[in-house]
């Protein structure tokens, strides 16, 4: 009981930490607000009409969420590669500290960033005719459940970034795995419009049941099972990428 308590308080110490970044540095919560705002804005008055007119806010916002959850694992990715190149990693490492707690702590400091963007991203979404049809608590849920996505997706972008080491060639690394992941998916389009090939893949990938999970709760009531194949996307995901971090870590 003694060393769980130790390693919580290290942990709280680490993500009041990154927490603290936001606020000293504003920009780096501005910019990861603009980003998708710029998309959802983007996407439903150049492409909305061509693809489901005035509904396609509907469609589109719970896709984004998802899309900026894992953009938002590159931040971290790149975040972490900068606390190596600056020498602060080597400085944790000799401290006494839980070796878990400063890579757990980006990532759940980095997990309250995206619940924070998710919120203005459904407020930005009212004002061109997102609605939240499901309620308001299930809508919740939904956030919820997207942002633990984004959590459990950062830890594959953590190992990306304690692996490859220098942020610019993170930042390069990271977005060659997110853009195949976001766009071949039901982000922006219905999965049906896609050739027979691709719906292979996108139908079984976990982006594709995180953005459907959302869409089912923020929106349509339907699709509920995704939630499950989600959870179990989930559950793989931190199996296997959480010791593989920390074993990087460990070695970096």
């Amino acid at each position: 009981m003694s060393q769980m308590h130790s390693a919580l308080i290290d942990i709280w110490i680490m993500t009041k930490r990154n927490v603290l970044r936001y606020r000293r540095i504003p920009t780096l919560m501005v910019f990861s607000s603009i980003q998708p705002i710029m998309f959802l804005l983007l996407f439903n008055f150049v492409f909305g009409g061509a693809i489901a007119g005035d509904s396609y806010a509907l469609f589109l916002i719970p896709g984004l969420m998802a899309q900026t959850m894992l953009f938002g694992g590159t931040q971290t990715s790149v975040g972490l590669a900068e606390d190596m190149k600056s020498g602060i990693i080597d400085r944790f490492k000799s401290l006494p500290i839980n070796n878990a707690s400063p890579i757990l702590g980006r990532a759940i400091a980095d997990g309250i960033r995206n619940i924070f963007v998710a919120i203005i991203m459904v407020s930005i979404g009212y004002l061109i005719g997102f609605e939240l049809l499901n309620g308001v608590l299930p809508a919740i849920a939904g956030v919820l459940l997207i942002t633990l996505f984004g959590f459990v997706f950062s830890w594959i972008m953590i190992l990306v970034g304690l692996a490859v080491k220098d942020p610019e060639s993170v930042n390069t690394a990271s977005f060659l795995l997110v853009f195949p992941l976001s766009f071949a998916s039901n982000v922006f389009v219905p999965i049906a419009s896609m050739p027979g090939w691709l719906q292979a893949f996108v139908n079984n990938q976990p982006v594709t049941h995180a953005v459907t999970a959302t869409r089912a709760l923020l929106v349509t009531g339907e699709g509920y099972d995704s939630i499950w194949k989600l959870a179990i996307w989930m559950v793989i995901i931190l199996a296997i990428f959480v010791p593989l971090s920390i074993r990087q870590y460990k070695k970096s």
